[in-house]
C-alpha cells in the first residue's frame, strides 16, 4: 500500500501517466498546485545533475574548446598540415601529461606563501644545485623559484640553436635533451637528463646575452623549466651582494669558454700582411756612421727617406 501511494505520488508530480480528471473546483486547483510543483522539482534536478556533469567536465571542455580555435585559426590562414599535426600532438601529450595547458593558472590564484611552498618542492633541489648560484642569497632562490615557466618539447624540437642570442635558463624537469654540434651541427656531443641545467650563463651576460654555441634538440618529449634574464635581473636589485657575485662568476665563466685555443693559428697558414723585413746590421752601421759625419750624400738621403718611411707607418 505504501509503494502504491508513493508511486502516485511522484507520478502526480511528475505529471507522467493518466490521471483522474478533476470534477469539482477544490480538485482542479489542487491538481494545478500539484503540476506547478512537480515542474519546479523537475526543473531543479534536472539543474542540479547539469551543474554536476559539467563541473566534472570543465577541464576537458575547456581543453577542447582551445584545440578547437587552434585549429580553425590555422585552418583560415592555410597553416601546413605537418605543422598543424605537430600543434594537435602538443596539445593532446601537454593535457594528458599535466591535466592543464598552462601550470601558471593554476598557481595564481594562490597566495604568495603557498606558491613558494609548492616551488621549493618542486625546484628547490634543482636549482640549488647550479653552479652559477652556489653562495648566493638563500632568500634570492627561494624568490626565482616562483618565475620559471613549464614548457613542453615536442621530439626534435629545437630548444635553441647556435648563435641565438641566450635569454633564458633551462631546466629539466622530465625527457632528455641532445646537444649537437661538429661540422654539420648533427653529431651528439652529450644527452641531458632530468635535473640537468643547461644555457646558465645566458642570465648575466654583458651586451644582450651571449651567443649559444651548439644546437639543443628534444630527445622525445621533454619538459622543460625556463627562467627568463628579465625576472632575474628583477630579482637582483634587492640582493647587491648576491648580483656582485653572480657577476664576478659569469665574466669567469665567459672568459674560460671563449678562451682561444690556439692564438697563432696553424703553422701552414699564410700572411695576409707579410712582416716587414729587419734593415741589415752593415747597412745601419754606414747610415749611422753618414749621420754622425753629417755627409750629404747619397747615404745621407736614403737615411732621411728611411726615417719618413718609419714615421708614416707609425
Amino acid at each position: 500500500s505504501y509503494i502504491r501511494c508513493y508511486y502516485w505520488a511522484v507520478k502526480t508530480l511528475i505529471t507522467i501517466g493518466g490521471l483522474p480528471d478533476p470534477k469539482m473546483l477544490f480538485e482542479i486547483v489542487f491538481q494545478l498546485l500539484n503540476y506547478f510543483t512537480g515542474v519546479f522539482a523537475f526543473s531543479v534536478m534536472i539543474g542540479q545533475m547539469r551543474d554536476v556533469v559539467g563541473a566534472a567536465t570543465a577541464g576537458q571542455t575547456y581543453y577542447q574548446s582551445c584545440m578547437d580555435s587552434t585549429i580553425k585559426y590555422m585552418n583560415f590562414y592555410k597553416i601546413p598540415k605537418t605543422v598543424q599535426n605537430r600543434v594537435k600532438t602538443w596539445y593532446e601529450y601537454t593535457w594528458h601529461s599535466q591535466g592543464m595547458l598552462d601550470e601558471s593558472e593554476l598557481l595564481v590564484q594562490l597566495p604568495d606563501k603557498m606558491r613558494l611552498d609548492i616551488a621549493i618542492d618542486v625546484n628547490y633541489n634543482i636549482v640549488s644545485k647550479v653552479a652559477l648560484f652556489q653562495g648566493c642569497d638563500r632568500q634570492m632562490i627561494f624568490d626565482m623559484l616562483k618565475r620559471p615557466r613549464s614548457v613542453v618539447y615536442l621530439p626534435k624540437d629545437y630548444v635553441c640553436k647556435k648563435g641565438e642570442i641566450g635569454r633564458e635558463m633551462y631546466i629539466i624537469q622530465a625527457g632528455q635533451v641532445q646537444v649537437l654540434g661538429g661540422p654539420d651541427g648533427k653529431t651528439v656531443l652529450v644527452t641531458l637528463k632530468p635535473g640537468s641545467v643547461f644555457g646558465e650563463i645566458s642570465l648575466l651576460a654583458a651586451g644582450g646575452g651571449n651567443r649559444r654555441t651548439a644546437n639543443v634538440v628534444a630527445h622525445g618529449f621533454a619538459n622543460l623549466f625556463i627562467l627568463d634574464k628579465k625576472d632575474l635581473n628583477e630579482i637582483l636589485v634587492h640582493y647587491l651582494e648576491s648580483q656582485k657575485l653572480l657577476r664576478k662568476k659569469a665574466k669567469k665563466m665567459l672568459k674560460n669558454n671563449n678562451k682561444p685555443k690556439d692564438e697563432k693559428g696553424p703553422p701552414g697558414d699564410p700572411l695576409i700582411i707579410p712582416p716587414k723585413a729587419d734593415t741589415p746590421k752593415l747597412f745601419q752601421a754606414a747610415l749611422a756612421a753618414t749621420g754622425r759625419l753629417g755627409g750629404k750624400g747619397p747615404l745621407a738621403q736614403l737615411r732621411w727617406r728611411l726615417k719618413e718611411l718609419k714615421a708614416m707607418q707609425a
